[in-house]
């Protein structure tokens, strides 16, 4: 029973920190610019920010992004400029969190 419990321990303690690596460190950070086509709150369960702007004139030069729920900020410029050329930075994650976003690239502040 003791080995049990050590193997649930272990396991445990394994996925919260490969969960905390997730969250909490950063793979790349950066500023893009574009044009806000699109920003809305979604989903049925896990409600979460979603927004994409046009880096072009073709759809295949799009970035779409996610915005977490206590950046108010954020949140208020992207629903304010929508239309308009904005400049978001933003900080890319390794991995999705299915409870922050679709996408790995979260907004952290935002410029007309």
């Amino acid at each position: 029973m003791k080995t049990l419990f050590k193997i649930f321990l272990g396991l445990l303690l394994i996925g919260i920190g490969y969960l905390s690596f997730i969250y909490f460190v950063h793979y790349s950070e950066g500023v893009r610019a574009g044009k806000l086509v699109k920003f809305s709150n979604k989903g049925v369960m896990f409600k979460t920010w979603e927004g994409e702007i046009s880096q072009g004139v073709s759809d295949a030069q799009t970035f779409v992004f996610s915005v977490e729920d206590d950046e108010e900020q954020a949140i208020k410029d992207l629903n304010r400029l929508q239309g308009k050329f904005v400049k978001l930075y933003y900080f890319e994650r390794y991995k999705t969190l299915f409870w922050l976003g679709d996408t790995k690239y979260f907004i952290t502040k935002v410029e007309e």
